[in-house]
């Protein structure tokens, strides 16, 4: 398998976690890195995962194997 990237411009540490956005509800999911490469989701590095942020009013929901 070959390894991703994160999707940040500039960044080239591995994706640890897969984002993926709900314009309609204004949500944010983020999990573990999804099995294939998506073009609608964005793969993120550890450091870019944690500093995630979303506009304001919209949610964030974090898959419960992403807490430490």
């Amino acid at each position: 398998m070959r390894e991703r990237l994160c999707s940040k411009v500039g960044c080239a540490r591995e994706a640890v976690s897969t984002l993926t956005y709900d314009y309609g509800d204004q949500m944010a999911a983020l999990g573990p890195l999804g099995g294939e490469g998506d073009p609608h989701a964005h793969d993120l590095c550890a450091i870019h995962t944690d500093r995630l942020s979303v506009p304001k009013g919209w949610v964030v929901v974090r898959h419960e194997t992403l807490r430490v």
